[in-house]
C-alpha cells in the first residue's frame, strides 16, 4: 500500500510546523515528483550516494534535516543533487531550523542523550538549543561521551569545574557561547565553533565540547523514521546507511 507525500507532509509538518523555521531557511517540500510512496529512507544530508541508496531500494522519498535545495539555483547539471532526484523520480522533504527548534526535535534528542533532565530544561539560542540540569559531570567526561556515542571527531576546552547546568546547539552553535553564559550554563556542548569562541571559553571560565555537526545532528534521522513508520505502518522506512560524516578523522 502507497501513500502520498502530502499525506507524510502534513505528518512532519505537525511535527515541526514550518513557522518554527528561520526566516533564511528553505523547509518543506523541495523536490516533488508527484508519485505516491511506498519505501522512505530518512537521512541527515541528501547526498549522490543517499540518492543511489534510495534507487536501489526502490524508494520514492527521501526525508532529510538539511535543505537539499537551499540557496537560489541559477544553473543545475545532471549530476547535481536535486537533478539525481527527479531523474530516479524520488521526492524530497526537508525540515532544517523547524525541527532544531520543535518539541521532540533534534536539539531534544541531542539534549536526552546527554543527560540533560527534562524538569528545568528551557529553550534558547533561538529556541533551536536547550539548557538545563545534568547530574554533576566534567568537561573531559563530557567530551570522552560525545566521543563515544555521536562518533566524530570531539575537541573540548576543560574549564576545571564540575558542569551541573549544560547547554547545548546541534550542528553550528559555537556562535551562542556567550548566551549560554549569560543562562548560566557551565558548559556547552555545539557541533561547530570558531576559534574564538574556545577562546571565549578559556577567558569565561566555562566548557566547550565541539562534537562535530554530523555527530550532533544524525541522530535525528532515526527519530524520523521511526515518526513517520509508527504513523504510516504500510511504509517501509529506515536510516540511510549512506547518511555519513564527511569528514575522517586521525585517531
Amino acid at each position: 500500500m502507497s501513500v502520498t507525500v502530502q499525506q507524510i507532509l502534513g505528518l512532519l509538518q505537525t511535527l515541526a510546523p514550518s513557522e518554527l523555521a528561520c526566516s533564511w531557511d528553505n523547509v518543506g517540500l523541495l523536490v516533488d515528483v508527484g508519485v505516491p510512496v511506498s519505501h522512505v529512507l530518512t537521512t541527515l544530508d541528501i547526498t549522490a550516494a543517499v540518492v543511489q541508496e534510495a534507487v536501489e531500494n526502490d524508494c520514492q522519498l527521501i526525508v532529510s534535516h538539511h535543505p537539499v535545495i537551499f540557496d537560489p539555483l541559477k544553473h543545475i547539471s545532471a549530476g547535481d543533487v536535486p537533478a539525481l532526484l527527479i531523474k530516479n523520480n524520488i521526492s524530497a522533504i526537508c525540515m532544517h531550523t523547524n525541527l532544531d527548534a520543535a518539541p521532540g526535535g533534534v536539539n531534544d534528542t541531542l539534549a536526552d542523550l546527554l543527560g540533560m533532565q527534562r524538569e528545568g530544561r528551557r529553550n534558547f539560542a533561538e529556541d533551536c538549543g536547550r539548557i538545563g540540569p545534568v547530574e554533576p559531570t566534567t568537561v573531559q567526561q563530557l567530551a570522552r561521551f560525545c566521543a563515544d556515542t555521536l562518533h566524530s571527531g570531539v575537541r573540548y576546552v576543560d574549564c576545571g569545574r564540575p558542569i551541573t547546568c549544560l547547554a547545548e546547539v546541534s550542528g553550528a552553535g559555537g556562535s551562542y557561547l556567550q548566551e549560554a553564559i549569560d543562562a548560566g550554563a557551565d558548559c556547552l556542548v555545539t557541533g561547530e565553533a570558531a576559534h574564538h569562541i574556545a577562546l571565549l571559553a578559556k577567558q569565561k571560565g566555562v566548557g566547550l565540547v565541539v562534537s562535530g555537526h554530523w555527530g550532533t545532528e544524525h541522530g535525528i534521522a532515526d527519530v524520523l523514521a521511526a515518526h513517520i513508520a509508527s504513523n504510516f505502518p504500510a511504509l517501509t522506512v529506515r536510516h540511510a546507511a549512506a547518511d555519513r560524516d564527511p569528514y575522517s578523522y586521525l585517531l
